[in-house]
């Protein structure tokens, strides 16, 4: 990791010989770290210095932005040699990132093979196994040996992605038996492929989405998944460090969004006008609820002033009710999300939620009544039995939508995180308000004291 102590020191560098020495010391990925953290002009400068076969892996590791930069700044000759060394996903991701007149260029000037590589991952809807595997795979015929197979291993895919699986298919590409590494080493040099190859395959179609090929890996521990398309035939392999970064952008995607963040891809260096894009459309559309909740209350604008206390409980209970409701909501997404649960395990979850609310909201009851005595006037006290019971009916509300809520997106083949925490706090204030306020109004005209 590139601590404080070695950037600042690489950043005093004035000589680039030795600025060269000491980057070329470093791995890539830390090299493209202290790269991202540059000016613009230092970026292309520092850059340019690298060794060739060094600039090539730390290009794969800078930022989206940052590459598309640095391919404005570097001459042609650079950049094609960059991007036909780089990897069919990464340069795939690459090119979803740059504008279409500069991916077409690039494109044209690909080998064939690389050409088709990339063509055929840019072919495949985002999300999908089909664009984040890679075309570089070990490939093995059944009929060969275990030397023949370490030879032509040896000779001919020293460059492949990784190397710890093996796949045998037939003479339709179609995918027959897995064999790893550990398997080749330790058996006999004259046994046959098919002979100590695995039948028991476990792989995926380019269509299955990302976060479930992430599971499926996360499952069953494996380093890498064969990707097959519909004719079963293999196509591509999923690696571990592109499982890392699917979770990453996963849970990155669910936390901005539960949060009202659009897209849920904001970055924390963004540009400013990148971090308004992404957060003003949902602020503005949460100030339209927070809209729809206030003219819940506007109604009772009277019963508020003929009882003052309730100024000083509202916000307790609007704030309390929120946050259960996105504890219950945080915890099913995060279920729904790596896997742990799915909608048929509603029930289960829900009646979980319920037993659990019982204590919850016992306690949160008491407390409001306790809060309310305190606060209140004398001849306002009745109000703390209204606001302990409302709180309670609150608390099973909230547990109730939290749950419910992203169990029936994720039934409607929707991302259950689009179901955000300024969106149910919102609801359970409009609804808690209504409830509450309506029972204060019928309280004061059981006592005579209409509003």
């Amino acid at each position: 990791m590139l601590t404080q102590d070695v950037r600042n020191t690489l950043f005093d560098v004035a000589d680039l010989n030795q600025l060269k020495t000491a980057l070329n010391r470093l791995p890539e990925v830390d090299v493209g770290e202290f790269i991202s953290d540059l000016s613009p002009e230092r970026r292309a400068i520092a850059f340019r210095i690298l060794q060739k076969d060094q600039a090539i892996g730390v290009f794969e590791y800078l930022p989206p932005e940052i590459q598309e930069e640095l391919i404005g700044a570097l001459h042609d000759t650079q950049v094609f040699q960059i991007v036909e060394a780089m990897s069919p996903d990464d340069r795939a991701e690459l090119f979803d990132e740059l504008p279409a007149g500069v991916v077409k260029r690039l494109l044209q000037r690909l080998s064939a093979a690389e050409r088709q590589a990339t063509a055929m991952i840019l072919g495949y809807a985002e999300g999908t196994a089909g664009r984040v595997m890679t075309t570089e795979f070990v490939q093995l015929r059944g009929g060969l040996t275990v030397e023949e197979a370490l030879n032509k291993i040896r000779l001919t895919d020293q460059d492949k992605e990784t190397i710890y699986y093996a796949y045998v298919t037939d003479d339709n590409h179609k995918l027959v038996q897995v064999v790893s590494l550990r398997q080749l080493l330790f058996s006999l040099p004259n046994a046959l492929i098919h002979d100590i190859a695995s039948d028991r395959l476990i792989k995926t179609r380019t269509d299955m989405p990302q976060e479930e090929v992430a599971q499926l890996m996360k499952r069953y521990d494996l380093l890498a998944l064969p990707v097959v398309d519909r004719e079963d035939r293999l196509v591509g392999i999923v690696t571990i460090d592109d499982v890392v970064d699917i979770l990453e952008e996963e849970a990155t995607e669910d936390i901005q969004k539960l949060a009202g963040v659009s897209g849920g891809d904001e970055a924390a260096l963004s540009p400013p006008w990148i971090t308004i894009r992404k957060r003003l459309p949902w602020l503005v559309g949460v100030m339209g609820l927070y809209i729809g909740a206030a003219s819940a209350i506007a109604p009772f604008q009277k019963v508020i002033s003929l009882v003052p206390v309730l100024a000083v409980i509202m916000p307790i209970f609007s704030n309390t009710g929120g946050t259960v409701g996105i504890q219950a909501l945080t915890v099913t997404i995060r279920g729904l999300g790596v896997g742990e649960v799915t909608p048929k395990d509603t029930l289960k979850i829900l009646r979980k939620e319920i037993l659990a609310g019982l204590g919850t909201a016992l306690c949160l009851g008491l407390t409001m009544i306790a809060l309310s005595l305190i606060w209140a006037a004398p001849q306002e006290r009745w109000v703390a039995l209204v606001a302990g019971t409302v709180m309670a009916m609150n608390v099973f509300v909230a547990v109730t939508l939290g749950t419910l809520l992203p169990m029936a997106m994720k039934r409607l083949k929707l991302d259950p995180a689009l179901i955000s925490g300024p969106l149910l706090t919102t609801m359970l204030d409009a609804v808690g308000f209504i409830i509450f306020l309506s029972l204060i109004s019928f309280s004061l005209k059981v006592m005579h004291l209409n509003p």
